[in-house]
């Protein structure tokens, strides 16, 4: 039986196709999202990959934040339930799921079988989310997948103190018209996402080991950052970005099972 989980968010669109809700048989990333041709696209070419057609998939299952957009779905889910069970495929042993999307900030606990018992959102506000970061980056002229590398040089980490956007994006400018170096600033940015992450994840507690979920989680400064602030080690996958599609095509074998 073949699955697909299909995750669509604002700026990327992901599908995972699982045979019997175990075995990898196709897993795609398009970077474009909700409001363009990147869910179509990441449908057509993991059926492709998989070398099977859709009459062939049993149930497809859509998540994220234009879940209900995808006309191709049989069933839509959340993004929290998602990527705790996609993250519970990718790494067991996490009892707790950090998310950092490109619209909000999540942080979840998950029991042993990838369920969720608890989280706590930020949807309000763009500070602590892959905006920030992509807004970050502009200011200083690289793309956001170049942040970690440029953080890792820095001597002096800058403190961005401000909670909102707008105002941070202020701030930033007007350290590097003081002279700051851009790798300075940037390592500031990681540590201003870990800041506000760790407080909103204090709220519930980080009981147990601690996994990254999304593509943020693929930006080695922020991960570094994060554990700075918590003093904890953070577990990676590099199917990170995959994990709310893993979840989704998860759920949706079990739907068809149960």
């Amino acid at each position: 039986m073949f699955t697909m989980g299909i995750d669509i968010g604002s700026t990327s669109s992901k599908a995972v196709i699982l045979e019997d809700g175990t075995r990898v048989a196709a897993r795609k990333v398009i970077e474009a999202g909700i409001g363009s041709e990147g869910p179509d696209r990441v449908f057509a070419d993991a059926l492709s990959e998989a070398g099977i057609t859709h009459e062939e998939i049993t149930r497809v299952m859509a998540t994220g934040y234009g879940r209900m957009t995808f006309h191709g779905a049989d069933d839509q889910a959340s993004e929290l339930s998602c990527h705790g069970k996609g993250i519970h495929y990718l790494i067991p042993e996490a009892r707790v799921v950090i998310d950092i999307g490109g619209q909000d900030a999540k942080v979840m606990q998950i029991n042993e079988r990838g369920t969720l018992l608890n989280f706590v959102m930020n949807d309000k506000c763009a500070a602590g989310t892959g905006r920030f970061l992509d807004v970050m980056a502009g200011i200083l002229s690289v793309q956001t997948s170049e942040l970690a590398e440029l953080a890792a040089k820095a001597e002096e980490p800058l403190s961005i103190s401000s909670v909102c956007t707008v105002f941070a994006e202020s701030e930033v400018i007007s350290h590097l018209a003081a002279g700051a170096t851009r790798s300075d600033v940037a390592a500031g940015i990681h540590q201003s996402v870990a800041k506000r992450v760790a407080g909103l994840g204090n709220r519930i507690g980080f009981r147990g080991p601690i996994a990254m979920s999304g593509g943020v989680a693929l930006n080695a400064g922020v991960v570094r950052a994060l554990e700075h602030e918590l003093g904890r080690q953070i577990v990676t996958h590099p199917d990170a970005q995959l994990a709310g599609a893993y979840g989704a095509a998860i759920l949706a074998f079990e739907k068809e099972t149960m």
